[in-house]
């Protein structure tokens, strides 16, 4: 298997801007660039550094968005993990071939990254994230 590592971690919060006070403020957490809406995707983002990873707080915007169904069936906390793989292509069709639930079968793309989900059913329970930097 191709050398994985930690991207970032994803917690999902009613309020960004409540969230970004503790983080940021009282944890003293850098920002990692700017705060984003994902207009398709119906959140908005921040990310945060952590060492050589990140922390991504998730904030629904739209109510029929999976987070925003998240947030309403479980409440605020952890959300997903994301592992950075060097070939997006060739780890989904390993999980494939080994019979893995796919949320994603075909990548999609957003920042300079191919991204897929994992079902959490096939993940041990956890919402897995995979990404690929282009």
């Amino acid at each position: 298997m191709p050398e994985i590592s930690l991207n970032h971690l994803a917690v999902v919060v009613d309020n960004l801007d409540d969230a970004l006070a503790f983080w940021c403020g009282a944890l003293g957490l850098p920002r990692a660039g700017a705060r984003q809406s994902i207009t398709g995707e119906g959140v908005d983002v921040a990310f945060l550094n952590l060492g050589d990873s990140h922390l991504e707080l998730i904030q629904p915007t739209a109510e029929d968005s999976g987070v925003a169904r998240y947030l309403a069936k479980r409440g605020p906390g952890l959300h997903h993990f994301c592992l950075e793989v060097p070939d997006l292509d060739r780890v989904l069709q390993a999980l494939r071939d080994s019979g893995v639930e796919l949320i994603n079968e075909v990548p999609r793309e957003r920042d300079g990254r191919r991204y897929a989900f994992v079902h959490p059913g096939s993940a041990c329970g956890v919402l897995l994230e995979l990404y690929e930097r282009i």
